[in-house]
């Protein structure tokens, strides 16, 4: 894996053959994202359409240099009367277990928030995944409970657990300057 820090970048053309695979190839998935054969056509059509970023719902290359390591997602969620980002990562087998998805969660979180005005990012992994539990805590999410029997994967229906990060979760590591900012717009008169 290369030394070049995990960033995250718009989806290139050159990009869409590794997002496919995850689509085409189970051992590529890994054991909690394999949801059966998918039509690896519908991410060129999305890619064509819009590069994967729309006002619903986009996808983020996780890269470090020229390596492809991955992807990160997110969807809208729609609440009582506003909505918030449900978020997901998948990275290739040679990325697991380096500290990369945590990274690159922590990085889409902070992206998120710096261009949307969500106050909540929420997360779900499987029950029994718990590499991914660990990474969202590490990201910043705090675990919020377990939805039962939420998901269907591989004949069976499985548990899942939420995990969430709130706007104000983040505000003690925000640079000094940027937070004193924001509380001169919140004084009234200011």
């Amino acid at each position: 894996m290369s030394e070049d820090p995990v960033v995250l970048r718009p989806v290139t053309e050159a990009d869409l053959s590794m997002i496919e695979q995850f689509l085409t190839d189970p051992e590529a998935s890994g054991p909690f994202q394999w949801y059966g054969w998918g039509d690896p056509g519908r991410v060129r059509r999305q890619w064509a359409e819009n590069g994967l970023l729309s006002d619903g719902a986009g996808r983020l290359t996780v890269a470090a240099g020229a390596e492809q390591l991955g992807f990160v997602a997110w969807r809208k969620v729609n609440t009582a009367r506003n909505f918030c980002w449900n978020i997901g990562a998948q990275l290739v087998p040679e990325a697991r277990g380096r500290g990369v998805g945590t990274q690159a969660q922590r990085l889409l979180v902070r992206y998120l928030f710096a261009h949307s005005p969500v106050v909540r990012i929420e997360a779900d992994t499987e029950a029994d995944n718990f590499a991914e539990q660990r990474a969202l805590e590490k990201s910043g999410f705090t675990r919020e409970g377990v939805m039962r029997s939420f998901v269907f994967r591989d004949g069976w229906w499985r548990d899942v657990v939420r995990y969430s990060v709130l706007r104000d979760d983040l505000a003690a590591d925000e640079p000094p300057k940027l937070r004193a900012t924001q509380a001169a717009r919140t004084v009234p008169g200011g």
